[in-house]
Formats: C-alpha cells, structure tokens, sequence
C-alpha cells in the first residue's frame, strides 16, 4: 500500500524538477538568442540611432518592454542624456542628447546606486516620498533599471518599465536585462567606432572629391596652357595662331563672339587683328578712347560688365559712346582681360554674349585672366617673330641688291678659281695615278699600303695580302702587234684585274707590265689565292687585236701580313720575290712567299740547302675519327722535315725547292717506303699518304709502280693526289691515276674544293678517299651555296662507295655543326710517328764527290 503511495510522488516530484530545468534550459536559449542578435545587431547597424530600436524589438521577445529608454552620461557635463525613448503614455518632451532631469529621477538613482532596482507602482512612490529621488513622468505599475558598465565604471541607464499590473518583470527577465546591459556597452563602443570611421571617411571622401575636382582643373588648366604654349612653334601664321585660340577659349567658357585687341602705346591706337561677332564684322582700327577695350588696358584688369554696371560706367563718365548703339547690339555680358607682358599691356582679349545667351561668372573672370597672360606671351612671341623676319626680309633684300652687284664682279674671279681647282685637282690626280690605265700609280699605293701597315700593327686582326703580278708573253705582244696595241692590252687588263677584287681593294701598275693588288680586311690566306686563281683563269683568253690574237697570263707572287714587317719595301720585295719563282716555275700561276726565296745563302752552304735527302725527315700521323671521337684505324701521314732556314717545314712546300725532279722523285719513293713500313708497324688499315703529280708523269710512274710492287698489301696505304695538280694534269698523268685504281691500289683526292669545287673528277676517276680542304670546310657553316655544293659532292661518294673527310686546323670545333650538313669522319689530332727518314746514302755519296 505505501509503494502504490510512493510511486506518484516520485513521479510527480520528476515532473516538477523536469519543468525546472526545461524553464532554466528555454531561459538560457532565450539569453543566448538574446545575446545573438545583440552581436549581430552591433555587427551591421550603421549608427546608433538604429541600435537602439533593434535592441528594443529584441527585448520585446522575451521581457515586457513596450516602454524602453535608454540614458547615458555625458562625460562632459556629467549630466544624464537620453539616448534612446519610447512609451506607451509619455511622448517624448524633449531632444535626445539634451539636459533633462533624468539625474533627479528614479533613472538617476540608479546610476548613483550603480545595481539592478526593481519597483513597482508603490515602492517608487514611496521611495520618492522618504526623498530618494523625484517621481518623473507617468506612474508605472512596474519599473526596473539596469546600470550599463564600461569596463568597471558606469555610463548610463537601460531602463524598462510595464503600465499593466499583471505584467511584471520576473527574475529571469531582470537577469536577461542586466546580461543584455553588460554587451550593451560593447555593442554601442563598436557602432559608435564605425559611426566616426564612416564620418571620417565620408568627410575624407569628401575632401578627396574636392581635391580630384581640384587636380582635375588644374589639369584642365595646365593643358589648355600647353596647348596655348604649343601656338608658339607649331602655328604656321599670326591668323593660325588667332584661330587656334579662339578654339581653346571655346573650350574653356562661351566664346561665340571674340575679339583680340592689339594697342600701339607709341602711336595711341587700338588694331582688331581677330574679331568674331554676330553683328559687327572687322572693325577699324581706331585711337585709344572712353570703351570697353580701354578701361581693360588703362587699368590693367580683368573688367566684367553686366548691363547694371554698364549703366553706372557710362554715367560716371568712365565709358562714353561717341554713337548710340542698337539694343540688340547691345552685349547683355561682356568679359575682357589685359593681354600683360614684361614691357606691358599690348592689348586684350574679349568674349561677349547678346540676348542673355549666356552671363559671364567670377570662374569666367577667373579662367579668361589666367590664360590671358600666356596668351600676351605667345602673341607677344610671334608678333616679335614677324616683325624680325620682316626686318630680316628688307635685310635680305638690301643683301641681294648688294649681292647682285657684287656677282658679276666675283663670277669672272671665281671662274678663274674654279678652273684653277681643277687643275691642282687634275694635277693631283696626275701625280698619283698611271696616265694610260687610270689606275693608282707606284706614289698613291705605297701611301696605302703604309697606312695598311700601321693599321695591321694597331689591329693584328685585320689581315691584309700584296699581289705583285707579271704579265707574261707582253714582249712579244709589242713586237708582232706594236706598241699600241700593247697599250690597249694593259688597259684590258686593268680592267679585267678592277673585276677580280673588292671595291675597298687597290689595284694600281707600278709600271711597264707589273701590276700590284692591296687586299684588305681579309681572314684567311685562301682569299688572296682565290683572286690569284681568278685573275690567271681571266688571263687564260687569248688576246685579240685587228684579227690577231696572241696567248698570255699572269705571274703571280702573293705575301701576306706578317708582324715581322716593318716597312712597305719589305712587302714588295718578298711579293716581287714570290713573283719571279712562280714565273721561273712555269709561268701562268701563282706562289705564296717563303723566306727561302730571299734568305742570304752563303755560296757555299746553298747547293746543300737543295738536296732534300740531307734534310731530317719525320711522319706527322693524323687519326681519322668520327663525331663520337671513334677511331677508324686510318691516319693520315704527312712528311716534315728540319730545314736550316725554313725550319720545321712540310715536304709540300720543301719539294718546290729541289734541285731536280731525280732529287724530287727519289725522296717522294723512300717517303712511299717508309710510310708503308710505318703503317704496318702501326698495325693500321689505312694510311693516307699525300703524293706529288710527279710520280704520274712518263717515266716517273715505271719507278712509282715499281716502288709500289713491293708493298705487300696494296690498300694498307691509299695515295692521296692534291685536287689543283689533278686539276691541270695532262692526260698520261689522267690515264696513269686510273691505271692505279684498277691495279687494285687504293687512291683519293687531297685538298679538294680549295678554290673551286669541281665534280667532273669524282665521276671520271674512281677515289677510295676525299680529303675536303679547310677552306671548303669552313665555308660549308658560313654560305648556303656552299652547302649546295657539299650535296652534290656528298651524292657522287655515295654512289662511288668513296669516303668523305674533312680536315682544318679548327675542324674539331666544328663537328657538330657539319655532321648537320652530312659529314661524318674528320682529321683528329695530330702526333709524331717514332722513325725518321735518314738521307739516302748513294746522294750522300755523291755530295761529297
């Protein structure tokens, strides 16, 4: 029985502590969502003016607040100012933030109090009767007032109160009325910070719309005053310049109607050089009176005058009319500024309107003064500009009265000037050139070349070469043509020669049938050669005179620049001296100098100097590599040998000197046997041999062939045959060269395409080998007709099965590049082969016989 009386009581006392904390749990949402939209509210209103009402409608929710004020202190008066108001009975009776007697009050109280008071009807009565304050306003059933803090002091009063008698304030209300006063404080510091943060912005807006507006006409003004400044140089006339500032003025204010006044303060008159006007049109000009125009010079301001002060004027006598004026005529706006300059007013500058079209301003006043001054400036230029040139043009005309006198006088003595210059000039030309030719003579190209010299020693880069040629056979051109018909042979072939060289070349004739070239600015000695090539290959036609025709050519000796030059005799000496060897060699060709060709010899030593068999000889071994640098197992063996004047000399260049062709064909043989027993000691596949076109001739190939029959392995050793003796072989020479390749010996082409790249040969004759000179070489990366060449020549090998090389002294920096062009083996680096070639003992023998 007591468990059936327990149950219930439990349950209910559950019931009770249940609804507890559900009212304690909704008071703390209530609270929070309070707080909430608190944040939010201080968060996004833009004054406090309209945080206030937010609060209000927020409290509404949750406390009966219909009559809701708020009062805050004035920290200096230390009065209480009403902030916020709004009740159900009381208007509101005075301003917000105005002094009232919130102080004496109930609200004041509560500020002294600084705590949370809570009255009803009674207890505000009675406390206004023990005189705690004045009872203020309406009687309120219900009144509560809640102190607002800032940190730890107080700054005002939230304060709400109920006219209903069932309509109290219970303790949680109070608590959320003392939560909602502690973020109040917060919420009005931060609408009152971005109250002054928009104020300051806005009056910083402000004050920066004020400035751009500012910029802006100071802008506007500086470029109507470029524009105005520009009239100066850029305006072509006076009338230009007038027009052109009409347009600007037109740009700045109402300018329909414009004049500019010119005055004469000398002469006391006022010119209209401009006048624009809707009834007046060009005015005379007149002297300075009583108008407008002259109150704006004679007190040099800017006047406006509007018909008011037009009347004043004329009645104190300041402006006076010597003709009455039509009404219409009359400028119901007139606006003038003085035109100022350093020496004065010189005139004015006038916009005026009719009919009130339109009525000039203190800006008006203000724009037309300031362009008025760089306006005085401009005209005051110009007119300065062509008062000079008029001055200058009544000059030029007493100048060419004077100058016309003067002419007839000078033309007689500058006739006689001018002949006498051509003269000194055909003198001069005389004197430095050859009188049948036209070419430079010996005096004019010995000036250049020294100045060529000094340069080359200033500039080591620069390279330069001399060509001295001979012609041959000219002798007998005289003697079976006559000597006219030699005189028209040499100014043929001057001219023939002018087409062989560059136009900042020197040709000149030192006289008789020597002719001399100067070619400058060159980087390799190959050009030199190549206008010796061109010129012998010209000099190749037969002459023709009145029916007969003679055969003649060119001697041709070439030096290049050396640093061991120190004066231009020594450049024609050693030219001149390379000169007679090629003609004593032959004729019709060309030789590079040597030292040996003007070297002292004693009488003596210089047989010795001629047998090549007593000079030391050595191989210099070349490997033939690929792009990757992979050996071939194939070198090429070029001979050297230790010249007592030359020095260590390649035997290319030693073979010219031999006494004899016995001599030359005897070293050339023990060359042939020793670079084969090299080739095999070196165990190589291929060595490449370079050979004279001596050993092809008749008999010479018996004792070649001969020599070679002893090589036990015909193509361990290919014999390579220089491309330019090849070139100019005879046929038995031709005929022995192809005999050898189809003997089984393997042969090539040396130094090909080095002035001319011809392909007959490598489709006539079977090569194993193509040596491509450095000139070739080099010329392939710098011309793309070169580059053309290459393929065809690349197109030939390929179908004779021959193998192409290219050689150079830089030709290793520079593979890459003609692998690109389709070049794939290249001559390596170079070394020295052990074994000497020792002198023959039979020529030994018979030297000391």
């Amino acid at each position: 029985m007591e468990d059936k009386l327990t149950v219930p009581s439990n349950l209910a006392h559950q019931n009770k502590r249940l609804k507890a904390l559900l009212k304690k749990y909704k008071h703390a949402h209530h609270l929070q969502n309070a707080l909430i939209l608190l944040s939010e509210q201080a968060s996004t209103v833009a004054e406090l003016t309209l945080l206030y009402p937010a609060i209000h409608d927020i409290l509404q929710k949750y406390v009966p607040s219909k009559s809701f004020y708020v009062v805050l202190s004035n920290r200096h008066t230390n009065l209480l100012e009403l902030s916020y108001f709004s009740d159900e009975k009381d208007g509101l009776a005075i301003a917000l933030n105005q002094h009232n007697s919130f102080n004496e009050g109930a609200t004041g109280y509560v500020f002294k109090q600084g705590k949370t008071t809570y009255f009803t009807k009674q207890q505000m009565q009675d406390a206004a009767n023990n005189g705690l304050f004045k009872a203020l306003g309406t009687p309120a059933e219900h009144w509560i007032g809640v102190p607002v803090f800032q940190e730890k002091s107080i700054i005002g009063v939230l304060a709400a109160q109920s006219y209903d008698t069932e309509q109290g304030y219970s303790p949680q209300q109070i608590q959320l009325l003392e939560v909602m006063s502690l973020y109040l404080a917060t919420a009005i510091e931060r609408v009152k910070k971005r109250e002054q943060l928009e104020a300051e912005v806005k009056i910083r807006t402000q004050a920066l719309n004020l400035e751009v507006e500012q910029r802006k006409r100071a802008l506007q003004r500086q470029q109507i005053l470029f524009k105005i400044s520009e009239l100066a140089t850029q305006a072509k006339n006076i009338d230009d310049v007038y027009l052109q500032l009409h347009e600007i003025i037109k740009s700045i204010t109402y300018a329909d109607n414009l004049y500019i006044a010119l005055y004469n303060k000398d002469s006391g008159w006022l010119s209209f050089p401009y006048y624009v006007d809707e009834f007046k049109k060009n005015p005379q000009s007149r002297r300075f009176s009583k108008g407008y125009s002259e109150l704006v010079i004679s007190t040099e301001e800017t006047q406006l005058i509007h018909p008011d002060r037009a009347k004043a004027l004329i009645q104190d006598g300041t402006v006076q009319r010597t003709s009455p004026v039509p009404e219409k005529q009359m400028a119901t706006s007139w606006l003038g500024a003085p035109l100022k300059t350093s020496q004065g007013v010189i005139g004015l500058i006038v916009c005026q309107a009719y009919n009130n079209k339109h009525i000039f301003s203190q800006d008006d006043c203000e724009l037309i003064t300031f362009v008025s001054h760089q306006i005085a400036t401009v005209l005051q230029t110009k007119l300065a500009n062509i008062a000079l040139k008029k001055s200058h043009q009544e000059l030029e005309f007493r100048v060419d009265e004077k100058t016309k006198e003067l002419r007839q006088a000078n033309l007689h003595l500058q006739m006689q000037i001018d002949e006498r210059k051509k003269i000194e000039q055909q003198l001069y030309h005389d004197a430095h050139h050859d009188s049948l030719t036209g070419l430079a003579n010996r005096s004019l190209f010995l000036t250049q070349l020294e100045k060529t010299l000094q340069e080359y020693h200033r500039f080591v880069e620069q390279h330069f070469a001399v060509l001295f040629i001979d012609l041959d056979k000219f002798k007998s051109i005289n003697d079976q043509l006559g000597h006219h018909a030699g005189d028209q042979f040499l100014i043929s072939v001057s001219k023939l020669f002018s087409q062989c060289i560059r136009e900042h070349d020197l040709l000149a004739r030192l006289g008789g049938d020597e002719f001399v070239i100067l070619l400058t600015h060159l980087t390799e000695p190959q050009q030199a050669e190549d206008v010796a090539n061109r010129i012998i290959n010209l000099m190749a036609e037969p002459f023709c005179f009145k029916g007969s025709s003679l055969q003649s050519g060119a001697s041709i000796g070439i030096t290049y620049s050396n640093q061991s030059y120190k004066n231009t005799d020594e450049i024609i000496r050693d030219a001149d001296a390379a000169m007679y060897y090629a003609k004593n060699s032959g004729r019709n060709r060309y030789e590079l100098f040597h030292p040996l060709l003007t070297q002292a010899i004693p009488e003596q030593q210089s047989p010795v100097l001629h047998y090549l068999e007593q000079l030391p000889m050595n191989f210099r071994s070349s490997e033939i590599i690929t792009l990757d640098e992979n050996c071939q197992s194939e070198s090429l063996l070029e001979a050297f040998g230790e010249h007592p004047i030359l020095g260590y000399t390649s035997f290319d260049i030693l073979k010219k000197f031999a006494c004899d062709k016995e001599q030359h064909l005897n070293v050339e043989l023990q060359l042939l046997q020793q670079a084969y027993t090299q080739t095999s000691n070196a165990n190589l596949n291929v060595g490449l041999l370079p050979c004279s076109s001596l050993l092809l001739a008749h008999p010479e190939f018996n004792l070649f062939t001969d020599a070679l029959s002893q090589c036990e392995n015909k193509t361990q050793l290919c014999l390579l045959f220089d491309e330019q003796e090849i070139r100019y072989a005879s046929a038995t020479q031709i005929e022995n060269l192809k005999q050898l390749s189809l003997n089984g010996y393997s042969i090539g082409l040396n130094n090909f395409a080095k002035d001319k790249c011809e392909l007959n040969l490598l489709s006539e004759i079977d090569f194993d080998y193509l040596l491509l000179s450095s000139t070739f070489s080099k010329r392939i990366l710098q011309q793309a007709s070169y580059d053309l060449q290459l393929q065809g020549v690349l197109a030939i090998t390929k179908i004779k099965n021959t193998k192409v090389i290219a050689k150079g002294p830089a030709i290793l920096n520079f593979r890459a590049l003609l692998d690109k062009h389709g070049l794939g083996f290249f001559i390596g680096k170079q070394s020295a082969l052990n074994s000497s070639l020792q002198p023959s003992i039979s020529h030994s023998e018979s030297l000391q016989r």
